[in-house]
């Protein structure tokens, strides 16, 4: 069985709209523990450790593009994938996710991180979790990380652009780290996004998520052509 979680909320960012709160402007992250999760078997999780292939740690962008994920890249790069995906998660509780499972399974070649959009309401945080996760994952592997496009059409257009500003603050964080971390790889969803109007509209469902299948099939094929470049 590919997959072992509970679905228990709709895959959304966890999120209430406050113009003020945190002193961000996005808002505040709202408890997420109950949200849908999807999570590889042990037994998947052995067999891809063991078949050297991907770990991935994200939110519910994975949940929702996991399955096709694994499925692409099994027919493009023979690669297998587990998956630790839950709605709602920040980066913080994610990186212990990824320390959790080196404890437990020890870790593959490469780790694909695909989170930091439920890091809008606290950007300040996410480079020191950057430097965390690539301090677990050690110098001898590569780690590859999507970056972050939020700008909600649910909310006000004030809380939309500090959305849109606390992206690009992680999405230099990132970029920071990369110059401190030579093992790690940016999969630059954000700039896939921006470089045609269009795309927004097109490929995401209301400024988050990925619509299905165009988003989905764009996001999962940048990250293969990210794997496949190593």
């Amino acid at each position: 069985m590919f997959l072992a979680g509970a679905v228990v909320a709709a895959s959304t960012v966890a999120a209430t709209e406050s113009a003020t709160a945190g002193g961000f402007g996005s808002g505040d992250l709202a408890p997420w523990t109950r949200l849908t999760r999807a999570i590889s078997t042990p037994t998947t999780i052995e067999r891809t450790r063991q078949n050297n292939g991907i770990f991935m740690f994200g939110d519910s962008l994975g949940v929702q593009d996991g399955k096709a994920l694994a499925q692409r890249m099994l027919s493009s790069l023979n690669l297998s994938l587990a998956v630790n995906n839950w709605s709602g998660r920040p980066t913080k509780e994610t990186v212990d996710a990824l320390a959790q499972w080196k404890a437990e399974y020890g870790l593959t070649r490469g780790i694909l991180m695909a989170c930091g959009t439920n890091d809008i309401f606290t950007p300040s945080v996410f480079g020191a979790q950057v430097d965390r996760a690539m301090s677990i994952a050690g110098t001898s592997r590569t780690v590859f990380w999507v970056n972050t496009q939020v700008a909600r059409t649910t909310v006000s257009a004030a809380v939309q652009l500090a959305d849109q500003r606390n992206s690009a603050w992680i999405n230099l964080q990132l970029a920071d780290a990369q110059r401190r971390h030579p093992n790690l790889r940016i999969v630059r969803w954000a700039e896939w996004l921006a470089a045609k109007p269009t795309r927004l509209g097109t490929y995401l469902r209301q400024g988050i998520h990925t619509s299905v299948p165009y988003g989905q099939d764009a996001r999962n094929e940048l990250i293969v052509q990210a794997l496949r470049a190593g």
